[in-house]
C-alpha cells in the first residue's frame, strides 16, 4: 500500500510538471518579452509620407502583383513573394527573370526592419522596393520605362495620390542608370531636370509599393498563446499546452544552445548582421554578405541622405552611424525572424541547408567560416536536444 501511494504520489508531481512547466522567473521574463502581443505599434516612416495612406497602399498592392513591373511582362514581386507562402518561395535562391544568389525572405514584419535584403544594402522598405525593378535577374527593368507605364496605365491613381506626373516630352521609353549600355547612354543623354522628375515618379512606386507591404504583420502561433498563458497563470487548453520535447526545446533556446542571443523580441531578430560560418554554394557568385553592402547603400541614390527621402535627415540615425569597416561585416548576413520558419524551407541566405535538422546540426558543429571569422562555438547537443530544439520551433508557425 505504501508502495503504490509513492507510485501515485510521484505521477501527480509528473503530470502536475507537464501542466504547469517549471521556468524560472528570469525564464518567464525572456518568454514574455518574445510573445507577440509585445510588438509596439508600428512607427511611422518619415522617409515616406505616403507609408499609411491607404490609396498608396492600393495602388502599391496593384504594382506589386502586376506583371507588367517587368520587362518582359513575366515577373511581379509576387513571383517571388508568394502570398500564401508567408510571401516567400520556397526555393533555395530566387528565380525572376534570371536565377538569383539569394533566398526570397518572407515579408511579416518586414517594415519594422532598419536595414533590408540579407545584407542590409538598402535603408528603408520604400528603396528596397525599388532594387528588383531594375535587376536584372529579377525584373530587369528600368526607372524611365517603368515611369511610362505608370502614366499610360495608373496615371489618375497615382496622381491623385502623389500630385501630377511630369511632363513626358523628350523622355526616351528606356533609360537608367543601372540598365544596359544603351539604357545608360539614353539616361546620360537625358538633362538633369528629366533624370530627377524620372527618379521621383520611381521612388514613389517604391513609396507605394511599401505602404502595402507594411500592412504584412506576423500571425499569432501556438508560443504565444503559451506565452501568454504562462505569464498570466492561466491554465494552458487547446495547443497552448505544450509537449515535454517543446518544454526542453523552449528551454534550451533560451540557456544551452543560446539561440536567443540573436533570435529575441517578438519577432525573433535582433536585425543585426553576423557571421555564423554558413558555407557558401558552389557555382554562385562570391557573396561576402554585410561587408560589400556597405558601400551599396552609401551610394544608393534613394537612401535616408538623398534627395528623394521625405521628412528631414533626423531619420537617417542608422545610415549615419552605421559600421563601414569591422571584420566582423565580413560573409555577414541578417538575422532571419524564425516566425514560421518551420513552414519555408530551405534555409540560410542562399538556402545552404534543406531542414530545420541540418540547422540545428550546423549550429551544434559550428564548423570555421571561410572568410572572416565565425560568431558561433560548437554546442554539446544530444540527439534528444537536436530534436526537442526543432520541436520547439515548430511552435513558431500559425
Amino acid at each position: 500500500m505504501r508502495r503504490l501511494f509513492c507510485f501515485l504520489a510521484m505521477m501527480a508531481v509528473i503530470l502536475a510538471g507537464c501542466g504547469k512547466p517549471d521556468f524560472s522567473d528570469a525564464e518567464k521574463k525572456t518568454i514574455a518579452s518574445l510573445a507577440l502581443n509585445t510588438l509596439p505599434s508600428l512607427k511611422p516612416d518619415t522617409t515616406n509620407r505616403f507609408a499609411d495612406v491607404p490609396a498608396a497602399a492600393a495602388l502599391g498592392s496593384t504594382l506589386f502583383f502586376d506583371v507588367g513591373m517587368s520587362r518582359e511582362g513575366t515577373v511581379s514581386c509576387s513571383t517571388c513573394h508568394k502570398i500564401d507562402r508567408q510571401f516567400q518561395d520556397d526555393l533555395p535562391q530566387a528565380v525572376g527573370v534570371g536565377h538569383t544568389n539569394r533566398r526570397t525572405m518572407p515579408l511579416a514584419g518586414v517594415a519594422r526592419d532598419p536595414w533590408f535584403f540579407w545584407d542590409g544594402r538598402r535603408d528603408s522598405l520604400w528603396a528596397q522596393a525599388l532594387t528588383p525593378l531594375e535587376n536584372p535577374l529579377e525584373q530587369a527593368g528600368n526607372r524611365a520605362a517603368y515611369a511610362h507605364y505608370i502614366k499610360a496605365r495608373f496615371g489618375e491613381r497615382y496622381e491623385r495620390i502623389f500630385g501630377p506626373l511630369p511632363d513626358f516630352s523628350g523622355i526616351p521609353l528606356n533609360a537608367s542608370p543601372q540598365g544596359n549600355d544603351a539604357e545608360k547612354a539614353a539616361w546620360n543623354a537625358m538633362s538633369d531636370a528629366q533624370r530627377d522628375a524620372i527618379n521621383r515618379v520611381f521612388a514613389n512606386i517604391g513609396k507605394a509599393i511599401a505602404a502595402f507591404e507594411r500592412s504584412i504583420e506576423p500571425a499569432q502561433t501556438r508560443f504565444d498563446r503559451f506565452a501568454l498563458d504562462l505569464v498570466t497563470g492561466a491554465e494552458p487548453k487547446g495547443d497552448a499546452v505544450f509537449s515535454r520535447e517543446e518544454i526542453l526545446g523552449l528551454k534550451l533556446f533560451l540557456g544551452k544552445a543560446n539561440c536567443v542571443t540573436c533570435h529575441n523580441g517578438p519577432r525573433f531578430t535582433d536585425n543585426g548582421f553576423h557571421n555564423t560560418g554558413v558555407p557558401p554554394v558552389p557555382d554562385l557568385p562570391p557573396d561576402r554578405g554585410r561587408v560589400d553592402a556597405v558601400r551599396q547603400v552609401e551610394a544608393d541614390p534613394f537612401n535616408c541622405f538623398g534627395a528623394y527621402r521625405d521628412g528631414d535627415a533626423g531619420a537617417c540615425g542608422e545610415l549615419r552611424f552605421m559600421v563601414k569597416s569591422e571584420p566582423e561585416l565580413v560573409r555577414a548576413y541578417k538575422t532571419p525572424s524564425l516566425r514560421g520558419a518551420a513552414g519555408r524551407p530551405p534555409y540560410m541566405h542562399a538556402g545552404q541547408f534543406s531542414s530545420l535538422d541540418e540547422v540545428v546540426a550546423h549550429y551544434a558543429k559550428a564548423a570555421p567560416s571561410v572568410e572572416g571569422t565565425s560568431e558561433i562555438h560548437p554546442l554539446e547537443l544530444s540527439d534528444r536536444e537536436r530534436a526537442a530544439l526543432v520541436a520547439f520551433l515548430k511552435t513558431l508557425s500559425d
